[in-house]
């Protein structure tokens, strides 16, 4: 078992914002690898975001950002379970985050089940009629459109979208703030502006 520096422990909350102890646990089990230890970390942040999913959060705050030169803006909303949480700079460093996110990357939706059934089948339509795709057997083209629908949700769904230039999702951040920060967070909605754009 490696011995755990407390060099170590401050480097991994540095990175990962977990407290002290959960760090600590993280690097032992990791024998002192800090790049495992942030899995461990992250594997546990699933872990417990998944068991504060179903809580309800109606508090939170609704930010802009405008980005330099003011020809780009968005407004979004950021839900917690408190008005506490709301306050904690953590939890504002994130709603500005996913603010800049949807500026830069312009998603639709900010979750899978909020495209339209319509839109859904259409744009399944629109992949299936490609030559490459129909000319494979059934199966096949089911496997391939998939793919194919879940690298476009990753264009227009706020939560599939990889966080800046990181192998995490925006959802993966999420997560992770909501095991940091200890209580369930919801992106509820984004508006964003782009001069001279209609939508």
């Amino acid at each position: 078992m490696a011995d755990i520096s407390a060099e170590a422990v401050k480097r991994l909350r540095e990175l990962t914002g977990a407290g002290f102890m959960d760090c600590k646990r993280a690097l032992t089990e990791a024998d002192g690898d800090v790049d495992k230890a942030v899995a461990v970390l992250r594997e546990r942040g699933l872990a417990a975001a998944a068991k504060k999913s179903g809580r309800e959060a109606s508090e939170g705050l609704i930010s802009s950002y405008i980005h330099t030169g003011g020809r780009v803006g968005v407004l979004i909303e950021v839900n917690s379970e408190t008005d506490f949480v709301a306050r904690n700079e953590r939890f504002q460093d994130l709603v500005r985050a996913l603010a800049v996110q949807v500026a830069g990357l312009n998603p639709r939706w900010v979750d899978i089940d909020q495209i339209p059934a319509e839109e859904l089948a259409e744009k399944r339509a629109e992949l299936a009629k490609d030559p490459t795709v129909a000319s494979k057997p059934a199966e096949i083209q089911e496997k391939i459109l998939d793919g194919q629908l879940k690298k476009w949700f990753k264009d227009v769904v706020l939560l599939e979208q990889p966080f800046r230039d990181e192998e995490r999702s925006v959802r993966d951040l999420v997560n992770e703030a909501i095991a940091t920060i200890g209580e369930n967070i919801q992106v509820r909605r984004f508006t964003r502006y782009a001069l001279g754009e209609d939508r």
